[in-house]
């Protein structure tokens, strides 16, 4: 079995800003999403984040208020009995379990916490010490480019997959929220020539409409995506980058859409469907002869013309190679018939069989 396949057309849905520590806000969060997941018959993972509060923040910082980074980690911060709470409410939901962990106690969290998919943030794409113990768990990694350099995507590729590791790598633009003039979807062209035996997907975060991106993401060969999520409840404001319930739906129907629209994988000639076929064959020119023939002529282009329609039996100019020889007397302007000529076609009854299926 393909080790990637766990990434393919796989949404990840992160609760936006750690369900602002609360634990019924995040349950309510997980029940909608996890609904709309089961509703448009889409692979979701419900995405965490883990962080070892006491020790991810340095004691002499712990109880500043003038730094709201340090603060809101501070403020929304969970019980393991509570993120265990969470874990199996997604679980329930038929939802894949994901973690974003953002020091190695937290590692060691997503492996007691039966986490499935791991996600390196942009802002770790070079904390080698996070990024070893996230190894060790031998879970596939989902990784976001950010405004890393190319060398640390590199890197880590080249990490991962030394240690036969499954890898996606979401191009990703840092900005919350994005603007459209800001969203990069070129770069996803650019990571699918450069690491061809990843999985590509794209992580957003732009606020305008829930239908473009997605469809021109995943006609660039996008095949994982990402968005934060939110609901509105006790009066807190949804920060503009995220999504409520709606507007996933409407995400997940845009990406359906794109799948129809873009059809087969491009790695082949499609196949045209049967309907497509008879269309064209209904725009073939017919052939007729220009003036009385024999039997026994030869046929050649002076004695011939083309025209339509193209009538059932009828060879057309696809066919006529010149030098066939005619079994029966035909008048002019009449049509050529597969019965009428000594011919390879003749003698093969499924070609045959669709030159008289064929024309009006």
């Amino acid at each position: 079995m393909n080790p990637n396949r766990i990434f393919e057309d796989l949404f990840v849905l992160e609760l936006a800003n750690n369900h602002w520590g609360n634990l019924e806000r995040g349950l309510k969060i997980v029940t909608d999403f996890s609904r709309i997941a089961r509703f448009n018959n889409v692979r979701a993972a419900i995405k965490l984040q883990f962080r070892d509060v006491d020790h991810f923040i340095h004691k002499d910082f712990r109880a500043r208020d003038d730094i709201r980074y340090i603060k809101k980690i501070r403020d929304t911060r969970l019980s393991r009995t509570e993120y265990a709470t969470l874990t199996a409410a997604i679980r329930q939901g038929d939802c894949l379990r994901m973690a974003t962990p953002f020091d190695e106690v937290s590692v060691e969290q997503c492996v007691q916490q039966g986490i499935e998919i791991i996600k390196i943030a942009s802002s770790d794409i070079n904390d080698w010490a996070l990024i070893e113990a996230i190894a060790r768990t031998r879970l596939p990694v989902i990784v976001s480019t950010g405004g890393s350099s190319l060398k640390s995507v590199d890197d880590l590729v080249r990490y991962f997959a030394n240690r036969n590791i499954p890898l996606a790598i979401n191009h990703c633009v840092s900005l919350y929220p994005s603007e459209d003039n800001e969203l990069e979807l070129n770069q996803i062209d650019f990571l699918k020539a450069r690491y061809p035996h990843n999985v590509i997907g794209f992580s957003t975060h732009e606020y305008h409409d829930w239908h473009t991106s997605v469809t021109l993401a995943y006609a660039k060969g996008a095949r994982t995506f990402e968005r934060h999520i939110d609901i509105e409840a006790d009066g807190i404001p949804v920060s503009p980058y995220c999504s409520l319930p709606h507007q996933i739906d409407a995400w997940f129907k845009a990406w359906k859409k794109a799948v129809v629209m873009c059809g087969a994988p491009g790695t082949q000639k499609r196949i045209p469907p049967e309907r497509e076929i008879r269309y064209l064959d209904g725009l073939a020119r017919g052939v007729y002869a220009r003036k009385k023939l024999v039997k026994g002529q030869t046929l050649s282009g002076a004695e011939l013309y083309f025209a339509v329609p193209l009538q059932k039996g009828q060879i057309s100019c696809r066919e006529l190679m010149h030098g066939e020889i005619l079994l029966r007397d035909i008048e002019a302007d009449q049509p050529v018939m597969i019965d009428d000529i000594d011919s390879p076609y003749a003698d093969n009854a499924d070609l045959k069989a669709l030159i008289y299926d064929r024309g009006l």
